[in-house]
């Protein structure tokens, strides 16, 4: 049974209960449920459990569920956190599954995939709604932003896991996250305070009317984060099975995803001490900016280094942008962001399919000299960079008026 708030809460516990719960439900969905196919997928060809095709359609299957769970989650607009303990139950339920997927039962792993797919991306939208509502509640929205260091830590966990356990066959790994994913979810449903829809209806109406009903500019915040899909999903996909193909130790070659996650829950905690004054735009434009660097490296580079700088470029910024972009939904939709929330998370995944299947149209063509990866990466250095200078200038056309509310990550 779900804990409650009391009259007079102490708002510090609450918060801090929340923050936890919020870590915790992101860690599973995104390090697990989305990510952890990622590491283990050079695992399982080493294991002949699956074999290239099947891997990268698996792949795109959970590319696939992410975005009908993004499309689908504002079904759970008037209670959010419903869909958080489901999307958590089932990323624990189809991880178990894994375990014995092959290619041999192909249609099998296509559906676990796309299952966690959508779980995955319910989890992101409705843990980020009903976070912020509730630490909104109690005043405390300026610790918001720690929710968002739990899919860097995810990350970094299930790459670990399968870097250390690089010896173990993929299937007892997908057996141990499994069990991490269980226990996760039951503290989430027993641990976060009782979300409370009509609680958050008051919180909105002592808002302006304007900042609380104002649709302005979602189309291109929407077309931004569909961008930062597309540039993070080619190395955040290629990294791991790049380097397998420089070093075939999975004590090496696996280090790149748990550098990955490493990366990304640091800097949000980064975010919070050195962009804690700065606009929500502002941040969005400079990690985006930061994150069109590394395809430009892997355009020209792919050796090991490269790719390690690779993966600290993407993962110090995709979770950066991705916090920046949520918060700033639910300022434009301040009484209930679920809905934007899920327009958004439904652009970053169309973002995401379009990377692979982008390398799968070109196939093993080469133009210009250049394969497909090298053609992912320039297109993707290229909207990078143009979305990077479309949110410059939106940050200095609101110059002068009313100051934004800072990025809420300051301790």
């Amino acid at each position: 049974m779900n804990a409650t708030i009391s009259t007079q809460p102490d708002h510090t516990k609450h918060a801090r209960q929340i923050i936890i719960a919020g870590i915790v439900a992101l860690a599973i969905a995104m390090g697990i449920g989305r990510f952890a196919f990622t590491p283990l997928m050079p695992l399982m060809l080493r294991d002949g459990t699956i074999d290239a095709v099947s891997g990268t359609e698996w792949a795109a299957a959970n590319y696939v569920g992410y975005l009908v769970g993004a499309l689908t989650a504002s079904w759970f607009s008037a209670n959010p956190q419903r869909g958080l303990h489901l999307g958590l139950l089932g990323v624990a339920l189809v991880t178990f599954g894994a375990a014995w997927a092959t290619h041999d039962v192909h249609l099998y792993g296509l559906l676990l995939r796309f299952a966690a797919g959508t779980c995955s991306a319910w989890v992101l939208v409705c843990a980020s709604s009903c976070c912020l509502q509730l630490l909104e509640q109690m005043k405390t929205l300026s610790q918001s932003g720690r929710i968002y260091t739990g899919v860097g830590c995810g990350i970094a966990i299930a790459g670990t896991i399968a870097w250390l356990g690089g010896y173990q066959t993929a299937q007892a790994i997908w057996v141990e996250l499994g069990f991490i994913a269980l226990v996760g979810a039951i503290f989430v449903q027993r641990s976060m305070p009782a979300y409370s829809s009509s609680q958050s209806r008051v919180v909105a109406s002592t808002l302006p009317k304007a900042q609380a009903t104002s649709l302005k500019g979602h189309t291109a915040l929407i077309v931004c984060y569909g961008v930062m899909g597309f540039g993070y999903i080619i190395p955040a996909t290629y990294l791991p099975t790049l380097a397998k193909q420089l070093v075939p130790d999975p004590l090496i070659f696996g280090l790149t995803w748990p550098l990955f996650g490493l990366a990304a829950g640091l800097s949000v905690l980064t975010a919070a001490v050195c962009l804690a004054s700065w606009s929500r735009r502002a941040v969005w434009a400079s990690v985006q900016g930061i994150m069109a660097l590394a395809p430009l490296l892997l355009l020209f580079h792919t050796e090991l280094w490269a790719l390690v700088i690779a993966a600290i470029l993407v993962g110090g910024t995709f979770m950066v942008a991705t916090m920046a972009g949520l918060q700033l939904a639910r300022e434009q939709m301040p009484d209930n962001p679920t809905k934007l929330l899920s327009r958004m998370t439904a652009g970053f995944a169309v973002g995401q399919i379009a990377g692979p299947v982008l390398i799968w149209i070109i196939g093993e063509n080469k133009f210009m000299g250049w394969d497909a990866l090298d053609w992912a990466h320039a297109i993707s250095a290229c909207l990078l960079a143009a979305t990077t200078a479309w949110l410059f200038s939106d940050v200095k056309k609101k110059h002068g008026q009313k100051a934004q509310e800072p990025l809420n990550t300051k301790v």
